[in-house]
C-alpha cells in the first residue's frame, strides 16, 4: 500500500508531465450546443420573470402598507 506521502506526491507530479493524448481528435456535436443555449435561454427567461414578480409583489405591499 503506498504511504500518503508518495500518493500526494504522484497527484501534483501528474499535473506536470506531458500527456500523450495530443494525437486524439475531439468533436463536437452542434446540436447538443444549440440545445443547451436554448435551455440557458428559457432558464434566464424564468428567472426574470420570477425576479419581476416578486418586485411588483414587494412594491405593491410596500405601497398598501405605506398609503392605508
Amino acid at each position: 500500500m503506498k504511504s500518503l506521502s508518495s500518493f500526494i506526491t504522484d497527484k501534483l507530479a501528474s499535473k506536470y508531465k506531458v500527456r500523450d493524448n495530443l494525437n486524439e481528435t475531439k468533436s463536437t456535436n452542434i446540436n447538443i450546443l444549440l440545445n443547451r443555449v436554448k435551455l440557458d435561454q428559457r432558464q434566464e427567461k424564468r428567472k426574470k420573470f420570477y425576479f419581476t414578480a416578486a418586485a411588483s409583489t414587494g412594491l405593491i405591499l410596500f405601497g398598501l402598507v405605506v398609503f392605508s
